[in-house]
C-alpha cells in the first residue's frame, strides 16, 4: 500500500468512527428524551440530524474518491466497501433516532402512562448492539461482530411480544391507545436500529475475513421462525 493510500485509509477510519460515535450519542439522547419526556432534548436531536446527513454525504464522496484514484485491492478494498455500507447504515440509524425523538416530543405533551412492554430493556439491548458493532469496527474484531449478529434475536423476541402486550393495554384502557401506539412506533424503530447494527457487524466480518454472512444469518432466522 502506498503511503498516500495508507493516509487516506486512516483518515477514512477516523471519520467513520467519529460519525458512529455521534450517531450513537444521538440514539442515547433520543431514548432518554422519550423515557424522561424531555421535549427540549427531543427537538435537539431532530435539529442535529442535518449535520449527520451532511457528514454521510461527505464520507461517501471520500470513499468514491479513494476507489477512483487509488484502486485499492484485498483488505483495503474490502475496508472502503465496508465503510460505504456502514456509512449508509449509520445515516439510517440517525434518521431512526430522529423518529424516536419525534415520538418523545409528542408523548411529552401527553399524560404519563405505564408501558406494557419492556421498552427500557429493548432500548438498552439495541444501544449495546450498536456500541459493540462500532467497537468491532474500531478494534477490527470479527468475534465481537458475530456476537452482535447473535444478539439481534433478543431484540426480535421483544418485538414479537410487544404487539399483543400493547393490544392488551388498549383493551384495558382505550383512552391510552394513541400514546401506546406511539410507544409501539418507537419500539419498532429500535428493532430496525438493531437490524442495522447487525448489518454493521456483518460488514466488519466481511472486511476482516472476506466472508459474506448476510444470507447465512437470514437463512438461520428463517429456520428458527419456521
Amino acid at each position: 500500500m502506498s503511503v498516500h493510500l495508507q493516509n487516506e485509509i486512516e483518515n477514512l477510519k477516523k471519520k467513520i468512527i467519529s460519525l458512529g460515535a455521534d450517531v450513537e450519542a444521538n440514539l442515547h439522547m433520543a431514548v432518554k428524551s422519550l423515557k424522561t419526556r424531555d421535549m427540549v432534548l427531543g427537538k435537539k436531536i431532530i435539529q442535529a440530524d442535518q449535520m449527520i446527513d451532511k457528514r454521510e454525504v461527505d464520507l461517501e464522496e471520500e470513499c468514491l474518491k479513494i476507489l477512483a484514484l487509488h484502486q485499492p485491492v484485498a483488505i483495503d478494498l474490502r475496508f472502503v466497501i465496508a465503510v460505504l455500507k456502514i456509512n449508509n447504515d449509520l445515516e439510517r440509524i440517525g434518521d431512526l433516532a430522529v423518529n424516536i425523538a419525534e415520538q418523545a416530543v409528542f408523548l411529552s405533551a401527553q399524560p404519563p402512562i405505564d408501558i406494557p412492554f419492556d421498552f427500557s430493556g429493548m432500548a438498552e439491548k439495541t444501544k449495546s448492539m450498536l456500541r459493540n458493532s462500532l467497537e468491532a469496527l474500531v478494534n477490527v474484531d470479527p468475534a465481537l461482530a458475530r456476537a452482535v449478529c447473535a444478539a439481534d434475536d433478543e431484540v426480535d423476541a421483544i418485538n414479537r411480544e410487544m404487539y399483543s402486550q400493547v393490544q392488551d393495554g388498549i383493551r384495558e384502557d382505550i383512552s391510552k391507545m394513541e400514546c401506546l401506539i406511539h410507544y409501539l412506533g418507537a419500539a419498532r424503530h429500535l428493532e430496525r436500529i438493531a437490524d442495522l447494527a447487525t448489518n454493521i457487524g456483518e460488514d466488519v466480518i466481511y472486511m476482516v475475513d472476506g466472508e459474506i454472512v448476510r444470507h447465512k444469518t437470514e437463512d438461520f432466522r428463517n429456520l428458527v421462525s419456521g
